[in-house]
């Protein structure tokens, strides 16, 4: 299999968002496009012409935007960490990311981070920036967060998810406190590695209006048809399954697994 890739469901809005992304980044590009012919526009309603799907890739990060239309919406249980150099770069994206969007967390010095930041683009996506104290191989790295009653599952996530994919180990972890209403012997944070590509894991306190759903993927490119197999039938274990290659694991987390020349246009 090759690297796992995010991919962005966007309504219409795809082409705008990812030159909006590379634009911000300096070592970023874009790829393959596909665009809706005049075939199906029954279903999909897009113009002929209209972007379909773009790749896309940020310091070495390749994502798939695509305009699928308003069926799912972007939420903070998918966000994207960008480990910062300097005080200007933190400082530049925080104002572009910001701009027509919202901030959750201000830019400013906290418990785990001397300049931190969380805030959702103009586009509805989360990004947490955050000044890199620990030399981070990878810039861009997805951050799964898990909250309500799925609050105390970011150990058996990880778990779950390094014992799937080859050349995977976790990297860290950072306990939750032992105080009142926080479930003993649980992860405020993880980060671990699933086939050379960098994710995140956190757990949110409190109550929260969202969960997992399929604005926010990650696509499984696979060799052969024994790959597919073999990742279908583990991630829709106490899962769902789904068409043309979709589901969705225990935890509500969406993948796509596909054949890899699926991807080639």
């Amino acid at each position: 299999m090759k690297t796992i890739t995010p991919n962005l469901w966007f309504d219409k809005n795809a082409e705008e968002a990812v030159n909006f992304y590379t634009s911000l980044f300096p070592d970023s590009k874009i790829g393959s496009i596909s665009r809706f012919g005049k075939e199906g526009f029954e279903h999909h309603q897009m113009p002929e012409g209209t972007v379909m799907t773009m790749e896309f890739e940020i310091h070495n990060k390749k994502f798939i935007a695509l305009n699928g239309g308003p069926i799912f919406k972007f939420n903070e249980s998918v966000s994207y960490f960008v480990y910062c150099k300097t005080d200007e770069e933190i400082e530049n994206l925080y104002s572009k990311f910001s701009e027509g969007g919202s901030i959750n967390m201000p830019l400013d010095k906290y418990d785990w981070s001397e300049k931190y930041a969380w805030v959702k683009d103009k586009f509805g996506i989360s990004w947490q920036l955050d000044m890199d104290t620990i030399n981070s191989p990878q810039k861009i790295v997805p951050a799964l967060l898990f909250v309500n009653d799925k609050f105390a599952n970011v150990r058996d996530a990880v778990n779950h998810y390094v014992k799937i994919f080859p050349d995977s180990k976790i990297n860290f972890e950072f306990p939750n406190p032992s105080i009142e209403n926080i479930p003993g012997e649980t992860l405020a944070f993880a980060q671990f590695s699933l086939n050379g590509s960098l994710f995140n894991a956190m757990s949110g306190q409190g109550q929260h209006n969202f969960d997992f759903n399929e604005a926010i993927s990650f696509i499984i490119n696979c060799d052969s048809q024994d790959e597919v197999n073999y990742y279908w039938e583990k991630l829709t274990e106490d899962g769902s399954e789904s068409m043309c290659g979709w589901l969705k694991d225990k935890f509500g987390v969406s993948w796509q697994v596909v054949p890899t020349e699926m991807f080639k246009y």
